[in-house]
């Protein structure tokens, strides 16, 4: 066994020593500054928890019109995929962090909660939607243990919090636009007011058009922003509107048996609705001419179209400053609208004049209303902080379906009059999270900070159209009283310093009629859990080392979760009538990790980045469902490669900027047997730009040339696309998305 392992451990350290050996040697020898900016940081110094960011710099280095998450994947242990060239397309984004999937990790913008940002999500919005690109200053990633007073009820492994840009001070403007592969185009504009009477703001439109791939369709959004910044008092008033509307046609969902016999390439079949309608009568078991023709398999490869329509308007009104007796407040008021469908047309099911598919919407309508709000007093070597989040949620959720003719619906439009809805229900969620710590100064170079947060979250569900039987109504509530929180940090050196953390945090139950929801069963499973199903929960420990000098920072962290009252929808056998699929606790899970990341300069307008992860996670029970018992104690977490490294190079010597960086993902499974599994890959992307400076009356003029795939790689990104499974011995589940090919865009970029 030792020999076995030990080239694996070599291995090891080489990518280790190859990480810090610049960094260290750089710590060493200063050198002269020059003008290229660290924009990847290990810069959490003084937290007793691993915190990483990305800044504006880096964001900007990112295709025209790209998700910011783009650059967030770029830091280690983040596994971000999409199956689109932007990071955008929302139906196939996922991410993972030390293990941890989207639903078990906390977002939040301008401290404003955004939900667990799932496609079909309930409580909240994805950050492509809710700010432009443009207006993000930074992205903050605690990779496992968040703030106390991040307002999330979805936390289990770590939060990541945006931070929209502040309003210039000065009046002025800047744009950009963008062109490439699959007809992109992207326009932003932005104008600054600088100071005024009332203070000072921004406004911004942006406008984002792209062809899919492959296939037919468009993916389109369009975003409005404006941020308010005045004096009141001695504080400062905040405030923020955005306002997005996105259109995205799907890429349809394939299999490893697919990919096999039609290649990565195949999709739907829109816009051709007639194809659509011969394979819905030839290999879907429709009737055709009042004979049932007999059903295939290869129904399910393509369908007439799919797609996602979302609109949101998220509101804030907040204020920041001396509220008196040595207090410093923070509080923001927030309103969040959304409007959203998720379509697809059907071969299962006839419109109404025979025709023998049928549009089918998942219907989405979320108004959340809340406040986030701390409190902050000095009290000499002691810095008190009291938090509170509160929220008020009523989410609308509908299955319809509409018909396909005379007139066929636009799969880019809400569409209307419905001649069938499955099921309405109506869910008022509130939450409560009360959060109380101290960072304390023991002594120069040692600081203590420890805490507790309360969380309580409550859920009503009533049904409005449906099957009482099949379509649940009740309460459900996951709620812990105290979940602590305790760290340390020591300073080796004004360079250097160790840290270490130790959390506890719960994640809410998901409150809607599809996904891993409790509701998502009949009323007679919901009645059998209510009572006794217990939230999911983890225990998180993490320490380590990090450096930061003018010249290099660094961070080397490890890290062990316990992960307790795993959820898994399941049939429970007979003891429950019907035997429906309900939501169960299904055991415990093991997460552990060695993380490092570098950034240091190399001179003469050279920096490079390098981030490692290494995962170890593991179910540590079996389950049964309907009397089978599953052998997952022992497997790979699904979706969670064991290792990860990327790497940027950049160049900037003022005018002529590029980087180029390699981006290595080892396997992932997609079944919880681990019998299931796509290969490991690695891309390289690149840009080169130029700064031509002033011309023609604008400022900052630059040109940018992107390449992403620049290889073009065949590969898969998205995993779990229609959720994980026991196991695929055939390949046959459609639950995975091939990656984009090579992509280039070209950006144009001023300033007034």
């Amino acid at each position: 066994m030792k020999t076995q392992h030990a080239p694996r451990r070599q291995l090891t350290a080489v990518l280790i020593a190859s990480l810090f050996a610049p960094a260290l040697a750089q710590a060493q020898q200063a050198q002269a500054a020059d003008a290229q900016q660290v924009t990847i940081t290990g810069n959490g110094r003084g937290q007793s928890r691993q915190v990483e960011a990305v800044t504006a710099a880096e964001l900007k280095q990112l295709p025209p019109g790209s998700s910011p998450m783009q650059a967030v994947a770029r830091l280690p242990s983040v596994n971000f995929q999409s199956a689109d060239a932007f990071g955008a397309y929302e139906w196939s984004t996922r991410i993972t962090v030390r293990g941890f999937n989207q639903n078990q990790l906390g977002f939040t913008l301008d401290d404003v909660p955004l939900g667990d940002m799932s496609y079909a999500n309930f409580n909240g919005l994805h950050i492509s939607r809710a700010v432009a690109t443009e207006n993000i200053a930074r992205a903050v990633l605690s990779a496992g243990t968040g703030s106390l007073s991040t307002a999330s009820s979805s936390n289990l492994g770590g939060t990541l919090q945006f931070y929209s840009v502040d309003p210039a001070k000065t009046f002025g403007g800047e744009g950009n636009v963008g062109f490439g592969s699959h007809k992109d185009s992207h326009v932003f504009a932005k104008l600054e007011t600088g100071e005024m009477g009332f203070g000072r703001a921004y406004i911004s439109v942006s406008d984002q058009r792209s062809e899919k791939w492959k296939g037919s369709g468009d993916q389109k959004q369009q975003q409005f922003s404006a941020k308010v910044l005045a004096d009141l008092g001695s504080g400062q008033l905040r405030a923020t509107a955005n306002v997005s509307r996105r259109a995205e046609i799907d890429y349809q969902d394939m299999s490893l048996e697919m990919i096999n016999r039609l290649g990565q390439n195949f999709d739907n079949t829109y816009p051709d609705f007639k194809g659509a309608v011969k394979i819905a009568t030839t290999q879907c078991g429709n009737t055709v001419g009042g004979v049932p023709s007999s059903y295939s398999a290869t129904c399910d490869d393509a369908y007439y179209a799919g797609s996602g329509l979302r609109n949101d308007e998220l509101y804030t009104l907040g204020y920041e400053g001396a509220v008196g007796g040595g207090v410093t407040a923070k509080v923001t008021g927030y309103h969040h609208h959304n409007k959203g469908m998720g379509l697809w047309y059907t071969p299962y099911t006839a419109s109404p004049d025979g025709t023998p598919v049928a549009l089918r919407t998942t219907e989405y309508g979320i108004n959340r209303d809340g406040l986030v709000a701390s409190a902050d007093l000095a009290l000499g070597a002691h810095n008190l902080r009291a938090g509170l989040w509160l929220e008020n949620n009523q989410f609308d959720q509908a299955r319809r379906f509409y018909a396909t003719s005379p007139v066929l619906p636009s799969p880019y439009d809400f569409p209307a009059n419905p001649f069938f809805t499955q099921w309405q229900f109506g869910f008022k969620t509130t939450t409560t999270q009360f959060s109380l710590e101290d960072a304390f100064q023991i002594s120069r170079g040692v600081a203590l900070n420890y805490g507790f947060k309360s969380l309580n979250v409550k859920t009503t569900a009533s049904r409005q159209v449906g099957d009482p039987a099949s379509n649940p109504q009740g309460d459900i509530s996951a709620k812990k009283a105290f979940l602590p929180q305790l760290g340390v940090s020591f300073a080796l050196d004004k360079n250097s310093e160790v840290f270490a953390g130790y959390a506890q945090n719960m994640r809410a139950f998901q409150s809607s009629h599809t996904g891993l929801s409790p509701f998502n069963t009949t009323q007679v499973g919901f009645n059998a859990i209510a009572n006794g199903l217990k939230p999911e929960t983890s225990q998180t420990l993490e320490g380590g080392w990090r450096l930061n000098t003018r010249e290099v920072e660094a961070v080397v962290a490890a890290y062990a979760v316990q992960f307790k009252d795993r959820l898994l929808a399941i049939q429970q056998g007979p003891g429950i009538v019907g035997n429906p699929a309900v939501l169960a606790n299904v055991g415990n899970a093991q997460l552990l990790g060695l993380e490092a990341s570098a950034s240091w300069r190399l001179g003469q307008g050279f920096s490079w980045y390098n981030g490692l992860s290494l995962n170890k996670s593991q179910y540590k029970s079996d389950y049964s469902s309907n009397g089978v018992t599953y052998a997952t104690n022992g497997k790979t977490i699904v979706d969670t490669p064991a290792t990860m490294l990327k790497s940027v190079l950049s160049f900037d010597s003022r005018t002529l900027f590029a980087n180029v960086g390699v981006d290595y993902m080892a396997k992932r499974y997609y079944t919880y047997l681990n019998q299931g599994d796509v290969a490991g890959r690695t891309l390289l992307n690149t840009s080169v730009g130029y700064r031509l400076g002033g011309m023609a009356g604008l400022k900052d003029l630059t040109v940018q040339l992107t390449v992403n795939n620049l290889t073009d790689q065949k590969y898969i990104s998205t995993v779990g696309s229609n959720g994980f499974v026991n196991s695929d011995p055939k390949g046959t589940e459609q639950t995975i998305l091939p990656g984009a090919p090579r992509s280039m865009f070209l950006s144009l970029s001023a300033k007034l």
